[in-house]
């Protein structure tokens, strides 16, 4: 069973969604509180409370997204150097291999 939130949002399936949202509604509780604390205005602290949960939220997802791009990045990168590391094992074109005397002179 999925959970979509606001009818678009499909937080178990979205990457970053479900974190995102858990942040932002600890992001909100802060503020709101912390504001209502420091200053005992309820209707203000609901509308901090409510940009904090915005901006957590919104901050965190672009943190997290970011973050995943840069994993699959280096996943593409290490897949593409396993792929060609079975191509080029035992010839000359291997970087792991030493080269001998009559090799680097042909290089």
């Amino acid at each position: 069973q999925s959970f979509k939130l606001l009818g678009f949002l499909d937080v178990q399936n979205v990457p970053c969604a479900r974190d995102s949202v858990l942040y932002g509604s600890l992001g909100s509780l802060v503020m709101g509180l912390g504001h209502f604390l420091a200053t005992s205005r309820v209707k203000r602290s609901c509308d901090v409370a409510v940009g904090g949960f915005i901006c957590t939220m919104l901050g965190y997802w672009f943190y997290c997204r970011y973050k995943l791009a840069q994993q699959r990045i280096q996943q593409r990168m290490l897949k593409e150097g396993m792929k060609n590391r079975m191509l080029f094992e035992g010839s000359y074109l291997d970087p792991g291999r030493e080269q001998t005397g009559s090799e680097r002179s042909d290089s």
